[in-house]
Parts: structure tokens; sequence; C-alpha cells
């Protein structure tokens, strides 16, 4: 199932290389082999999905199949080696991973949206390439087809085993916290897909809930089992004696929310994503009498009634992006972090870098540019900038704190009239990835969470209105994601977006369309013609000559469904691009972006 022409797979180049004993890998020792290359961030949601995906197929394929992780970064965070090198080990990823922060390899493949998956032959072409999530089986189909036909065995390879952190720690990369009725903390032990609950000192465990091994199982506190849990919230006590649990637990990898009995420890399943839904609900919180849920996976808030079971979608359209307006039409970039006040919902948006909050079926924001900018920059609220925030909380004299996790930083919006309104300060930094915080008397607890603990910033609020803890002021510089620009003619130009269903399906256009591209630009001068939504899959857009450069934002989704399958299922397949482009006289007036399968370039 060879999808367009036979391309030699360029060399791997980067900084230097994990899971390999320290050594370089080249392509030409993993010849006989299949290889796909899996290029990630860490700061991805969709790109730890596939992680995820990835798993069982390098187990059960060791004997023919080598993935390669790829790490090219968006933000400037992650192109720190010592960042890197804490999540190769925050996610478990054994296989080898090439570091590449000038994006070498990434230009080499052509890649232009995070995840990417490119398979290579065990004659060293390239054969196959895939942007998002969700073809793990089809390209699990392809590997055993190219083993079969190359007629490959062997043994499982590996250029060094992955080594775990040497022994045990009570906190391992924990995500979020909670106050729990009786003064103690509830930490969610991410790493080690576990609850820990700690006295009020936040260092001394009390009690640990969950068996501490990858999985989705109820039970006892010593059976129940997690996938790298991450927000939990305390019901009112009221509806915990109605539905029987006290604590809602967002189990981010098992798209799934858990109920936890205080009494026992016990755990139950309270609520899954509908089949097909990568929800990773990162945070939870109670607010407007339901659980909000942090949706980072659809890009969406979402609502779970604990008395009545079962979701419903608050505010996004799975659209990646920052927009503002009505909650149904509004757009959310991996919402990671809530925090309930009153009527507002605040919603730490990571992957745009802003603060934003939910208000009488309102999305606002508050701090934020968009998707690409960033920086570490205190001030008016209309200038600030973070930089991949993961948490938010309330802090007494009605500002909010912000985890601002890639600038290790702790910073605080003061609200000042509408949106935009206030200004940010910094209550502390040197707080490494800080992702969860809630007030604890007079202290704001913070979870360090590449530090492995808990860290208590003093926080003496005063009367209404008043300052509360002291800020400093950071100048920081105004930063962009760096990724190389496509050279694009000014005028008119071909989108072509690719798509070829996996071997075994077809598109499905049973209810209407199966494809569906949207378009627009930043500015949106750049573009004259060809904004918009269209079934169509290559569309005309005319460019602009006045406008040097911007940025192409294409949606792109196709449906296709199995055609021999005995009970055939249904395929969505999703990726969203944010191409940077210049308008240079005499470029090509093509722009081909892989959904899935090769791009012919004419």
């Amino acid at each position: 199932m060879r999808i367009g022409p036979r391309v030699r797979a360029p060399e791997l180049q980067g900084r230097s290389w994990l899971n390999t004993g320290g050594r370089e890998l080249s392509l030409a020792e993993l010849r006989g082999r299949c290889v796909i290359l899996d290029f990630w961030t860490f700061c991805c949601v969709n790109c730890l999905h596939v992680l995820d995906e990835l798993r069982p197929l390098e187990n059960d394929l060791s004997d023919v199949l080598t993935v390669v992780g790829v790490h090219s970064p968006k933000f400037t965070h992650e192109a720190d080696p010592d960042a890197l090198a804490a999540a190769v080990d925050r996610y478990e990823i054994t296989h080898p991973v090439l570091d590449d922060p000038d994006l070498l390899t990434w230009q080499q493949y052509a890649v232009r949206a995070w995840p990417t998956l490119v398979v290579i032959d065990p004659q060293g072409y390239v054969v196959a390439q895939a942007a998002g999530e969700g073809h793990v089986e089809s390209l699990g189909r392809l590997v055993t087809e190219l083993a079969a036909e190359h007629n490959l065995t062997g043994t499982p390879w590996r250029a060094a085993d992955h080594q775990p952190p040497a022994g045990p720690a009570d906190l391992r990369f924990p995500g979020k916290l909670t106050v729990l009725p009786g003064g103690t903390l509830l930490v969610s032990d991410t790493r080690q897909h576990r609850l820990v609950e700690l006295a009020a000192d936040g260092r001394t465990v009390l009690r640990r809930i969950g068996s501490g091994t990858r999985g989705l199982a109820d039970g006892t506190a010593g059976q129940a089992r997690f996938s790298e849990p991450q927000g939990v919230c305390v019901l009112p006590a009221e509806v915990a004696g109605e539905v029987g649990y006290d604590v809602v637990v967002a189990d981010t990898v098992n798209h799934a929310l858990r109920g936890v009995t205080l009494a026992d420890g016990s755990v139950r399943t309270v609520a899954s994503a509908p089949r097909g839904t990568a929800l990773s609900p990162w945070d939870v919180a109670w607010w407007s009498d339901a659980v909000a849920v942090a949706a980072a996976g659809t890009h969406q808030i979402w609502r779970f009634d604990p008395r009545r079971g079962g979701f419903e979608v608050l505010a996004g359209t799975t659209t990646e992006g920052l927009r503002d307006g009505p909650a149904a039409t509004a757009w959310f970039a991996q919402p990671s972090g809530l925090a309930a006040d009153g009527d507002r919902l605040w919603v730490a948006d990571a992957e745009a870098s802003a603060l934003r909050y939910l208000r009488a079926g309102t999305v606002h924001t508050a701090v934020g540019q968009g998707l690409f900018d960033f920086g570490h920059r205190d001030g008016p609220a209309a200038s600030a900038l973070f930089q991949h925030p993961l948490g938010v909380a309330m802090l007494p004299d009605g500002s909010v704190a912000v985890c601002d996790t890639y600038n290790d930083a702790v910073r605080r919006y003061r609200p000042d009239g509408g949106p935009h309104g206030g200004s940010v300060d910094t209550l502390a930094t040197g707080v490494a990835e800080p992702s969860g915080a809630a007030v604890v008397g007079d202290d704001l607890v913070v979870v360090a969470s590449a530090e492995h603990r808990l860290v208590r910033l003093p926080y003496r609020a005063g009367p209404a209105g008043a300052a509360g803890a002291t800020g400093s002021q950071v100048a920081g510089a105004a930063r962009q994601t760096r990724r190389p620009a496509t050279d694009l003619a000014p005028g008119q130009v071909s989108l072509d977006v690719v798509f070829e269903p996996a071997a075994g399906q077809k598109l499905d256009d049973r209810y209407g369309p199966a494809t569906l591209v949207t378009v627009s630009a930043s500015p949106p001068e750049l573009l004259l013609a060809g904004a918009g939504e269209s079934t169509d899959l290559s569309r005309r857009l005319v460019l602009a000559d006045t406008v040097p450069a911007g940025v192409l934002h294409v949606t792109a989704q196709a449906a296709s469904c199995d055609t021999d399958a005995q009970h055939p299922a249904c395929h969505l397949t999703r990726q969203d691009w944010g191409v940077p482009v210049r308008v240079v006289p005499g470029a090509t007036a093509r722009l081909g972006l892989v959904l899935r399968g090769m791009d012919d370039p004419p």
C-alpha cells in the first residue's frame, strides 16, 4: 500500500540523542527494518496521544519495527535539553529520540505539523506520511505488509534501554492538587499513575490511592489503576452524599473521569469520553452546579453532572486557536487549567499561552495574543505574555494566580474591567514547570512538577480590592514560535490537502461531504481570497503582495470507513496547520499539506 513516489529518506540530523546510550544513530544502522519517525513536541497533547497509540505497535512489531522520535520544539522552553530529557522520562518514552532544536530534520522531511508520522521501508525509502493522530492501526498494517514483502525476520532492537529514575519517590512529575475538607492535600502523582494524600505541610505522605501501574481499573485504593491522572476537584458535600464519591479525577490518558471515595480510597469510573473522542481531560473544577472539564485533547470545555452522569460541551468547536465570542463558536488551544470564581470559569489555555474565562455563555481573553506568540512580560494585560501556562488558582483578593509553566514562574493577573483590562505581575520565578496551585491559609501551594514536589509561596491577602502578595515586574521580550517559513508567490496560489484513505477504507459520504477544509490567515489582510470553509481538498488562494509575511491557518478533516470488515468502523482524520509564509515574487504558487499519504509536488 505504498503511497506516492519512492523518495530516499534523508539522514537524521540534530543536536543529540536520548535513549541511545549517548551515541548517534543513523538510518544506515536501521536498514533492514521498518522505521516510523514520530515528529513531536512535548507541549502538544496530540503528540502525547500518538505516543500512547504507538506503545502497543512498538511492542507487537518489535522484531521488525523501530520507532524514532524526532523532537521539534515549538516553545523556547522545549529547546532546553534538560527539559526534553525530563519529558522523555515524564512520558515513559523508551525508543530513541533525536533532539532537533533547529528543526533540521523537520525541514528535510518537509514536515508542517505536530504530530507527523513518517514510514521508512527496510531499503531506506519514505513510503507514507500522516499528520495528526489516529493513524496507528493503518500504519501497523503497512508495516506488516512491508515486513512480509521484504521477508523480514529479527529480534527486538533498541539502541539502549531507557533507564527509569533510580529509587522510589513520593511524587514523580505531579500534576495538580486540591485541598480536602480536613485540610490535607490530594495530589495527582502523574508519572506514577496514582494519587497521593499529603498532610497540610505538603510533605508527609498519609496514603496513596492507585496501584502505581498504568492502566484503567476500578477497585480499592491498592487495586485501582490510573493513566497519567491530572486534575482533581472536591464535590460539594451534599452532591457527594447523593453520588457516593467525594473527589473527581481527570484520568487524562484514559480519557475518563474517575470518582474517589475518601472514606476508604476506593475508585470508580464515573464517565468516559464518547467512543473515538480523545478527550484528554487535563483539569476539573466545580462550577455552575456541575464539574467543568478542561478537554485539552479536543480544545473544548465540557460539563459533567455527577447526579445525572454524561458529558455535554460547554464551549469550543474543536478547532485549535484563540477566538472569543459565543461559547458555541469560540476556539480554545489545549485548555489545561481551571479555576471557578462565582459566575466566571478561568481557563489556562496552554497552546495559546493565554488566560481566558467563560461567563454567561461567552468566552473572553484576559491575557494572550495567539497560538504562536509567547514570552515573559508583565504590565498591562493587553501586552502581557505567558509561555504555555498549565494551571490557575483564585487568590483571596480576587486576582488570579497563573502557573506559567514554560517560564518556570508563577504570575498574577489583576482584573480591572472588561477583557484585556487589568495587569500582570510575577509572584515567583525559578519554580520548575509549575502546573497547579491552591491557596492554603496565607500560602499559595504550587506543584513544581519538574522538581517532583510542592512549594509554598507566602500570600497575605488584604481587604477586598487591595494588593496581596508583592509581585515584581518583568519586562521580557515578546517571542514567536520559530519555524522555517514557506515562500509563496503573491497572487493566486493552489492549496492542496493530500488525503488517501488507508488500505481497506474509503471516503464516507453517507451523511454528507466526507471532507472539510477551513482556511484563515494572520494577519487577515494576507489572504485576499480563499478564506472560509469548503468541502474541496484543493482550493485557490489569493495572497496580497502588500503583506510580506504571515501565517496561513488550515484545518482539514476527512471521514473514511472500512470497506471489507464485518462490522465496519468509521474513522475521522483531522489536523490543524499554522504555516508561516513569506510572500516572495517568483516563489512557488502551490502549498501542499499532507493529511495522509505522500505529496507529489509538480
